[in-house]
């Protein structure tokens, strides 16, 4: 029961039709382009796959193509999160059913649970299933934040097996890494922090650059894994501006846009997220460019070793 989750996992956008449907076309290639350049897992259904505006079929849905995809050559970590435990736990069991082989829940929202009622929640969400949980910090959107003790409550559960820890605050990841056994996993839920995270003992990252950049983000992780400093900070330099121009506007305005440029996908929103503002596309399309992305293959910089297409 306790799957290591490590590496460099892809919190997938959800590509939509211009009406507004699942494009589940768009959906099996993303996902078949993120296994092609070597992630170590796939994330559908979470903040960067705009769940809030997925209905619950539609989740199930974005999952059952995923799985399809990854076909056992990676595996599944599917988003399922909301302030309705009750209604968490019964989504978590269909997203197993649908094929996850792990389930990624975000801190409940708006209602603010005290800390027993975050640990409380996570076990009824552990309870309901047979297969791995990560929980999912992230105080900035959700006004709710694990602290280290909680988590180290959750870590006794046998099948809560790991945090996407994006609090920003650096002294607690690093009693977060301290503190959990060698069992639990703690990934980084911001690009910008992952080398920093991993130097501080957590194993990987759920990443959005990784979108745009798949190949690239694994070998980040991959040498920082090793222990290979220098050429993870090398990799880390060159992607910097990705990792900030994808938050130039909310997540994941720029990461579709993004991806649309490349010619990846079509870029359509559902309200209320909407198109980015003429600035920040600008901006997108201008670090794209400075990295080789428009025309598909990343530019090479003195400090890189080879570099494929991430096309």
């Amino acid at each position: 029961m306790k799957t290591r989750w490590s590496g460099c996992g892809t919190a997938l956008v959800t590509p939509f039709t211009e009406t507004g449907d699942l494009d589940e076309a768009a959906i099996g290639r993303l996902a078949k382009r993120q296994i092609d350049g070597g992630v170590h897992f796939l994330v559908p259904c979470g903040t960067t796959g705009e769940s809030p505006t997925l209905s619950h079929t539609e989740k199930l849905r974005v999952v059952e193509l995923v799985a399809a995809e990854a076909a056992g050559k990676v595996p599944v970590l599917a988003g399922a999160g909301g302030n309705n435990t009750t209604a968490v736990a019964a989504l978590a069991k269909e997203m197993v059913l649908a094929g996850a082989d792990g389930i990624l829940s975000v801190t409940p929202y708006y209602n603010k649970p005290s800390p027993e009622g975050l640990y409380r929640h996570f076990c009824t969400v552990a309870e309901s299933v047979d297969c791995s949980i990560v929980v999912y910090n992230v105080p900035g959107r959700t006004g709710t934040n694990i602290t280290p003790e909680v988590l180290t409550r959750l870590a006794s559960v046998s099948n809560i097996v790991g945090v996407k820890e994006a609090s920003g605050d650096f002294e607690q990841m690093c009693q977060v890494c301290r503190d959990t056994t060698d069992n639990f996993s703690v990934l980084s839920g911001d690009d910008a922090y992952t080398l920093a995270m991993v130097a501080m003992g957590a194993v990987g990252v759920i990443s959005v650059a990784s979108n745009e950049v798949p190949s690239e983000m694994a070998e980040l992780v991959d040498a920082a894994l090793a222990g290979d400093f220098l050429a993870a900070r090398a990799k880390h330099e060159r992607l910097f501006p990705l990792m900030q121009i994808n938050f130039v506007e909310s997540n994941p305005i720029p990461v579709k846009a993004a991806l649309a440029k490349m010619g990846l996908m079509s870029a359509h929103y559902r309200l209320p997220l909407v198109v980015p503002q003429e600035p920040s596309s600008r901006r997108i399309a201008e670090v794209l460019r400075d990295l080789g992305l428009l025309n598909g293959v990343p530019r090479k910089t003195p400090s890189d070793g080879p570099v494929s297409s991430e096309t």
